[in-house]
C-alpha cells in the first residue's frame, strides 16, 4: 500500500526519503482520537503494580503505521518502531522491545472487535455509510507454519488455499461495517445471520445484496422482516420443481406484504453495485487481510481485524482531508 517508491522521486537525499517514509502516514492520527483503548482493563496495570512502558493508544498507532507500510508481524513491526521518527511520530517514548509488541498483540485480541466497531460508528457519524449494504466472503491465506489453518477450495479462483475466510458487510466508498473470521472461505448460515445482523445494528439499509450463496430463506426474512429488501440470485438447487424466478426476494416479498411489488429492471440495476464490496474486499487486503502472519487462530483473527480498523481509518483520514473516502492510500 506505501507510496515511498513514488515519493523518492520527490526528495533530494536518503535522508529527505527516509523522513518523507517514517511520516507518510502522520495524518493517519490526526483526525482519530485512540485514546478510549486506555479505557479497557485489558491495559490495566498488572495486580503487581507494574505499569506499561508504552501506552495502548501509542501502539495501536504504531500497529496501523505498519500495516499501511505493508509491514506485518511482531518481529517485522517491532523493527520498524526502532526508527527515532516512527516511533516519535507514533506517540511513544522510546522504541518498544519485540516482547512489547507480542504482549500488545495478544491482550488486543480482547477487545479488537470493539475497537472496530467504536471506528464503525466514527465513520457513520461523518455520514460514510450509504442506503445499499454488500455481505461477501473472502479468503485469506496464512503461513504455512499456522496449524490452526486448513486446505480450503476457492470455488471464485478454483483453486485450493491454504488459510481462513473471512465474511465482510460493506458500505459507501468501500466501508466495512461488520466482518467476521471463518475457518473457510465459504460461511455457513450461522455466519452470515450474526453477520448481518451486526450489520443492521450500525443503521438499517434500504437494500442488502448477497450472491447465490446468500440464497438462504431465513436470511431473507430475517431482512424482509426488518424493513430491508435482500436481494440475492435464486439458486434452484436441491428442488425439481424450480421458480420462475431471477431473486429469492420475488418469492419471499409476497410472504411479508401483498401490496409490494418489485421490478425486475430495479433489482438488476440495484444488484449490479454488489461489485463494492468485492472492492472493499481489495481495499482491505491491501491493509493486510491478504498478509496473516501470525500463528494460531487468535492471533490471525486479531491481525485480520487490525486490517479492517486501517481501512476504515484511511477511509476517515481521506474524508476529512477532503479526500475521497474510497482512496486506497493517502
Amino acid at each position: 500500500m506505501s507510496n515511498t517508491s513514488a515519493t523518492l522521486q520527490d526528495v533530494a537525499s536518503v535522508d529527505d526519503f527516509l523522513n518523507a517514509a517514517a511520516t507518510e502516514t502522520v495524518p493517519l492520527f490526526e483526525y482519530l482520537e485512540f485514546q478510549f483503548l486506555r479505557e479497557y482493563d485489558v491495559f490495566a496495570p498488572s495486580k503487581r503494580g507494574r505499569t506499561r512502558v508504552h501506552q495502548p493508544p501509542a501502539l495501536f498507532c504504531g500497529f496501523l503505521h505498519c500495516y499501511y507500510k505493508d509491514i506485518y508481524g511482531t518481529r517485522p513491526v517491532a523493527r520498524e518502531l526502532q526508527h527515532g521518527l516512527v516511533w516519535y511520530y507514533c506517540g511513544l517514548d522510546k522504541p518498544p522491545s519485540r516482547d512489547t509488541v507480542d504482549r500488545f498483540l495478544t491482550d488486543l485480541e480482547h477487545v479488537i472487535d470493539d475497537i472496530f466497531n467504536r471506528l464503525i460508528e466514527q465513520a457513520a457519524a461523518r455520514g460514510l455509510l450509504d442506503s445499499t449494504y454488500s455481505i461477501d466472503s473472502t479468503h485469506i491465506e496464512a503461513i504455512q507454519y499456522n496449524d490452526a489453518a486448513s486446505w480450503n477450495y476457492d470455488p471464485t479462483a478454483e483453486e485450493y488455499y491454504y488459510g481462513f475466510g473471512c465474511t465482510i458487510v460493506s458500505t459507501g466508498s468501500k466501508i466495512p461495517i461488520a466482518a467476521e473470521f471463518t475457518q473457510a472461505k465459504q460461511a455457513d448460515k450461522e455466519t452470515a445471520m450474526r453477520v448481518t445482523r451486526d450489520a443492521l445494528a450500525v443503521e438499517t439499509p434500504i437494500w442488502m445484496l448477497g450472491d447465490s450463496a446468500y440464497d438462504i430463506l431465513d436470511w431473507h426474512d430475517h431482512l424482509l422482516a426488518a424493513g430491508v429488501v435482500p436481494i440475492a440470485p435464486y439458486n434452484p438447487r436441491n428442488t425439481d420443481d424450480p421458480k420462475n424466478i431471477e431473486y429469492r426476494v420475488e418469492d419471499r416479498i409476497e410472504e411479508h406484504s401483498e401490496d409490494v411489488q418489485l421490478k425486475q429492471s430495479i433489482l438488476d440495476e440495484t444488484y449490479n453495485n454488489r461489485t463494492g464490496v468485492e472492492r472493499t474486499n481489495d481495499a482491505v487486503k491491501d491493509c493486510g487481510l491478504g498478509h496473516v502472519r501470525a500463528r494460531g487462530r487468535v492471533h490471525a483473527r486479531t491481525e485480520v481485524f487490525l486490517a479492517l480498523c486501517l481501512r476504515l481509518v484511511i477511509a476517515i483520514t481521506n474524508y476529512e482531508r477532503g479526500n475521497e473516502p474510497g482512496c486506497e492510500m493517502l
